[in-house]
């Protein structure tokens, strides 16, 4: 388990939302080897789309690249200690506003 504080990089989330993928971070790690990013990844990514629905995406881990699109609302690059975590939903769902697709009046 790595004890540090959590600190968001970049995010463009509602704070309500933003404090739940912390929540979520903090527990992955300890229930989860450190060194096993996919358990960790698969836990955050299952418990967003239990509660915002479908089409979440995360990446745990120490080092990564990426280029992603984001339904606008629902992005987060935050770290813990060394792991960093990228967080965000599918943007596909363009049209729509970020209540209707990320669920933000549904509670956790």
């Amino acid at each position: 388990m790595l004890e540090g504080k959590a600190v968001v990089r970049e995010t463009d989330m509602p704070q309500g939302i933003q404090s739940h993928v912390l929540e979520l971070a903090y527990k992955a790690l300890d229930q989860h080897e450190v060194s096993d990013c996919q358990s960790i990844a698969h836990f955050i990514k299952q418990r967003f789309d239990e509660a915002y629905g479908p089409a979440w995406h995360c990446v745990a881990g120490k080092a990564f690249g990426g280029c992603i699109t984001h339904l606008c609302g629902s992005y987060i690059f935050f770290h813990v200690d060394t792991m960093e975590f990228l967080v965000f939903k599918d943007g596909r769902d363009c049209f729509k506003s970020v209540e209707e697709t990320v669920g933000v009046c549904r509670k956790y």
